[in-house]
């Protein structure tokens, strides 16, 4: 097989007999699909198929152009219990309503007597790698003599990590933290001495109050740094408009386009403000210089004396990921050698609004032990009272902010924000420096795509200016324009033209140089270090590469390409689940919102081909693959781009889906039944 034509070389042995290759999955296509509503509910697939492993057959022409593109607009709903019992008497408290104004039930045992049988998550030795790949529950379930529901060999994974689980009688795993008192009613259990030595470990953190979302929400929440920067900025712009010369009737005057500063005046009017001189106090203190720096001398860089170095050389970094990004995931990526981790990209808008989706995007686990926080926005107006809020909301749990000037969408780009920053780089320089003034210590780093259009790169103009004029603590630089999106390989070689124009700049004015890292095509060991090599830069931001193969940060780390068995894999599913439950909840609602998330998840890493299997190695992320079959059963199923496959693997661990549940994956071509 020629290992030019963009098609995977997969040994004979292993290749199956068809007309057609499986099509590959178009990142262009569904790049821009993650709808805001992605973030809330699940959802599962009407199309079952017993067919396991990668789609074959040969299809008609109206067969190939329905599996063309991307699902948009795609919708998910919360799957609840029938009889929904109230939070407080699920946790053993009293609820302030009473029975009988609460408009859930009070009736724990009527509940229990409706509640749908526990779950329970297997060992992955109690699956076999042959047909039927699924675990034998009826040989595992001991259920209670009283209340059938409850399975009293199953195990919590909240409580089996904190010692408590904060669902009570609603979780889906009841048995495992639960007693009969002498009365014989069902007590609740929990573990005070595990509670106690893991109010650290396990933990989240990031939570935002009700008081200052409703402040947020009200347009009562105080932005002193904000407010004082947003004025400089007016009064700059007043000076600069009053000094031009005014034309009179007989004078044609010629002037280059002005930069739109959208300098939002209504954002300089809020009530509850600190005044001026409060203002400066604090700007002083958390910039090291005053607050009239830049209206005094605008042509001289802005100096952050107290922000803090990130020293991030040789550590391995996971991207800011829209939906599949979401903290379980992080924290796989975490547990496979994953050093520096960001959350998914928040609007500023939405942070401003007090949208408690938005600010759900901030939290972190304990085990994220370099973490920061990812915002879009096109104005200072917005960006630097979020970076503020942030800063006041967050200090402590946060280690950085970082800027988006990367996402190509369209409903983002249209908007101004994104990558339409690279066209604007005087309002981006302003936005930088507010944001550093408003985050205080707290460094801001920046993602940077090599340019918008095609032809037209200007990432090795922006990128000196970034690090040495508007105090970025970091640079990350896709080597690709936001037209290009994924129809050609990241240019490398830019990269490198980038990162000597920065260290040069640097080297010119004396400044400590801060970590630069590359991104785009990274699918292994080798495709790391040789571009870690090859450009010069700190190191590389992983994306694609590592929602295929989480683990290959731990090939990174290793310096190997990891031959992993399909039972390897299906170890990490089985922990996905586990951290899923610990974050999205162990009732109905959480089950059901972890198995969609797992299976956004697998309709990845489905695209990995064992390197077992390939005639050359390192395998390359933009080749398609033939149709093949595993090294055994398991293997082929977890290459099955059939998302009714996807769904059958969740139920491995996380029990039947609902009837009522649904999945639409995000390519048309993997919600369609298999052809032969």
């Amino acid at each position: 097989m020629d290992h030019s034509s963009g098609t995977a070389s997969v040994k004979a042995e292993y290749l199956l007999p068809v007309n057609d290759a499986v099509s590959a999955p178009d990142d262009d296509a569904t790049e821009g699909i993650t709808a805001r509503s992605d973030r809330e509910g699940d959802a599962r697939g009407d199309n079952r198929s017993s067919r396991s492993g990668p789609m074959r057959g040969k299809l008609t022409k109206e067969q190939k152009k329905a599996q063309r593109g991307a699902n948009k607009g795609r919708r998910f709903g919360k799957v609840r219990d029938e009889l929904d019992l109230c939070w407080r008497v699920a946790n053993d408290s009293n609820c302030e309503y009473g029975a009988e104004q609460c408009k859930f039930s009070h009736d724990i045992a009527a509940y229990l007597a409706e509640k749908q049988q526990d779950l329970r998550i297997p060992d992955t030795y109690e699956i076999p790698d042959a047909q039927p790949i699924a675990p034998d529950f009826t040989k595992l379930t001991q259920p209670h003599s009283k209340y059938p529901s409850i399975d009293l060999n199953t195990t919590c994974p909240i409580y089996a990590e904190t010692g408590e689980c904060r669902y009570g009688f609603k979780c889906r795993y009841l048995g495992g933290h639960f007693q009969t008192d002498t009365s014989g009613n069902l007590v609740l259990v929990k573990d005070q001495e595990k509670k106690a030595s893991t109010a650290v470990s396990s933990r989240e953190l990031n939570f935002i109050g009700g008081d200052v979302q409703k402040q947020l929400r009200s347009k009562k929440y105080p932005f002193p740094v904000a407010d004082a920067y947003l004025r400089e900025l007016q009064q700059q712009n007043d000076a600069e408009t009053s000094s031009k010369p005014k034309a009179d009737e007989e004078s044609v005057v010629l002037t280059e386009p002005e930069q739109n500063m959208e300098v939002d005046t209504m954002a300089l009017e809020k009530p509850a403000r600190a005044t001026l001189s409060a203002s400066e106090e604090l700007i002083e203190k958390r910039t090291g210089g005053s607050s009239a720096l830049m209206s005094d001398t605008p042509d001289v860089p802005v100096r952050f004396a107290e922000k803090k170095r990130l020293h991030w050389s040789g550590k391995t970094y996971l991207a800011p990921l829209t939906t599949v990004g979401n903290l379980p995931f992080r924290q796989l990526c975490v547990k496979y050698g994953a050093d520096i981790t960001c959350g998914e990209m928040g609007l500023a808008n939405s942070f401003l609004a007090g949208s408690k989706e938005e600010w759900s995007l901030v939290r972190r686990h304990p085990s994220e032990k370099i973490f920061g926080v990812q915002v879009a926005g096109n104005k200072p107006s917005t960006l630097v009272p979020t970076a503020e809020v942030i800063a006041k909301e967050l200090a402590g749990n946060i280690d950085f902010v970082d800027l988006n000037c990367g996402c190509p969408i369209d409903l983002v780009f249209k908007s101004g924000s994104g990558s339409a920053l690279l066209d604007t780089p005087g309002k981006l320089g302003k936005i930088l420096i507010g944001m550093n003034k408003a985050l205080g210590e707290i460094p801001v780093t920046v993602k940077l795509r090599t340019g918008v259009k095609d032809g037209k790169n200007t990432a090795h103009k922006t990128m000196p200016k970034a690090a040495a004029e508007w105090g970025a603590g970091c640079i990350t630089l896709h080597g690709r324009t936001r037209q290009q999106r994924y129809t050609r390989l990241a240019d490398w070689d830019y990269i490198k033209e980038c990162v000597e124009a920065v260290r040069a700049r640097e080297a010119e004015e004396d400044l400590p140089p801060i970590p630069i890292f590359g991104g785009g095509d990274c699918y292994s060991s080798q495709d790391y270090w040789s571009n870690v090599e090859k450009a010069n830069v700190d190191g590389v931001m992983l994306g694609r590469g590592a929602l295929i193969k989480p683990w290959l940060f731990t090939e990174v780390k290793e310096r190997r390409e990891w031959d992993i068995s399909a039972r390897e894999r299906l170890d990490l599913v089985k922990t996905y689940a586990e951290y899923g439950i610990n974050h999205f909840g162990s009732d109905t609602a959480g089950v059901n919102t972890t198995r969609r998330y797992l299976c956004e998840a697998l309709s990845f890493q489905y695209r990995y081909i064992p390197i077992g299997l390939l005639e050359r190695l390192p395998a390359r992320i933009n080749d398609r693959a033939p149709a093949f079959r595993g090294r055994n059963e398991l293997e082929t199923l977890l290459a099955s781009g059939n998302s009714s496959d996807w769904i059958k693997i969740s139920e491995m661990f996380l029990g039947p889906a609902p009837e009522s549940w649904t999945f639409t994956p995000k390519h048309k071509s993997n919600a369609v039944e298999s052809q032969g």
